[in-house]
C-alpha cells in the first residue's frame, strides 16, 4: 500500500485548496448563509437576513450589563416589540410563549408577558465595531460568535433583570417563534396532584432549565435528556445533584454547564424545588413518538 510521505501531504491538502477557490462547484460547499426564521403558529411567515431587520424596525445602539462577561457592553439592535408587531401582526401580543432556537441546540421559551414588561432587544452587532462575539464567563470563558441575532434586555433600566442572569438571553438565534407551552411540550408537566413545591419546582425548571435540557424528549437541544428513559434521580446521589445544580464546576472539571444564577432570590429553596420536580418525574415517562416530534 502507497503511503503519503509529511512532504506530500502538504503538497496534496495545497492542489484540493487550489481547486476548491477556483471551481465554483466547491466554493459553494458548507457555505450556509445566516437567516432567521420567524414562525407563528400556522408555521413559517417569513425568513430574513440580520441586516434585513432595518426594514421593520428602527436600528439604535443600547447600552447593557452584559451578564455573560459581568461588564457594560453596548450593541446595535433592533426593539423587539416592533419586530414582532411587524412580523407577526398585533396577535403576538395575546400569544402564550415565545420559542427561541438557536444554532447550538440552546432552547428557551420566553413568556410574551414578559416581553410586555420589559423592553427586549435583537443585537445584530457590537456597537464599537469590534467581533460580534463574546467571552462567556459563564462557561469557561468560551468565545462565542452571537449572530445570526442576540435577544438582549434593558437591564440598566431595569435593574431586577439581573436578578435572572442569562437565562433568557439566547444568542445565535435562529428561529424565532410564536407557540403555545402546552401543546408544545406536553410530556414536561408534572403529574395530576403534584404538590406545592413540585409545581413550583416545574415553574423554576422551565425559567432555568428547559433551554438546554429535556425532559420526556421535550425542551432543549444543548445538553442531555435528563429523564427518560432513567431519570437523573435514579443515577444521581441527592447530595451530589443538589451540588451539580449548585456547583457544576465543583464535580466536573471544564464542565460547561453554568452554576444556577447565584442572584436568584431564595437560590437554595429554588434548587431543591427543581430537585422536587424532577423526583415527581421520575414516575412520569413519556415520549412522544419520533416521526410525531414538532421542531
Amino acid at each position: 500500500m502507497n503511503k503519503c510521505s509529511h512532504t506530500t501531504l502538504p503538497l496534496i491538502l495545497g492542489v484540493f485548496l487550489l481547486i476548491a477557490f477556483t471551481n465554483p462547484a466547491y466554493a459553494q460547499v458548507n457555505v450556509v448563509e445566516a437567516l432567521i426564521e420567524f414562525k407563528n403558529l400556522d408555521g413559517l411567515v417569513k425568513s430574513l437576513k440580520p441586516e434585513e431587520l432595518n426594514t421593520l424596525a428602527r436600528q439604535k445602539t443600547l447600552k447593557v450589563f452584559e451578564v455573560h462577561e459581568g461588564r457594560e457592553r453596548q450593541y446595535k439592535v433592533y426593539p423587539a416589540q416592533s419586530v414582532f408587531d411587524q412580523m407577526f401582526g398585533p396577535s403576538w401580543r395575546i400569544a402564550d410563549e415565545i420559542i427561541f432556537t438557536c444554532q447550538d441546540g440552546y432552547r428557551p421559551s420566553i413568556p410574551v408577558a414578559k416581553f410586555l414588561t420589559y423592553d427586549a432587544y435583537l443585537a445584530v452587532a457590537s456597537a464599537d465595531s469590534k467581533p460580534f462575539t463574546l467571552s462567556n464567563a459563564l462557561q469557561n470563558h468560551e468565545v462565542v460568535a452571537l449572530g445570526p441575532a442576540y435577544l438582549i434586555w434593558d437591564n440598566l433600566k431595569s435593574p431586577a433583570l439581573l436578578d435572572e442572569g442569562a437565562s433568557d438571553m439566547p444568542y445565535q438565534i435562529a428561529r424565532i417563534e410564536l407557540a403555545s407551552f402546552a401543546a408544545r411540550f406536553p410530556g414536561m408537566f408534572p403529574p395530576a396532584g403534584a404538590s406545592a413545591e413540585t409545581k413550583r419546582g416545574f415553574l423554576h425548571f422551565r425559567k432555568y432549565c428547559m433551554a438546554c435540557h429535556t425532559i420526556n424528549g421535550q425542551g432543549g437541544g444543548k445538553a442531555p435528556e435528563l429523564n427518560y428513559p432513567v431519570s437523573v434521580i435514579e443515577y444521581f446521589k441527592p447530595g451530589y445533584l443538589k451540588q451539580w445544580i449548585d456547583n457544576p464546576a465543583s464535580l466536573r472539571y471544564n464542565t460547561t454547564m453554568p452554576a444556577l444564577t447565584v442572584a436568584i432570590p431564595e437560590r437554595e429553596k429554588v434548587i431543591e424545588e427543581i430537585i422536587a420536580y424532577l423526583t415527581a418525574m421520575r414516575d412520569v415517562k413519556r415520549m412522544r413518538p419520533a416521526g410525531n416530534s414538532k421542531q
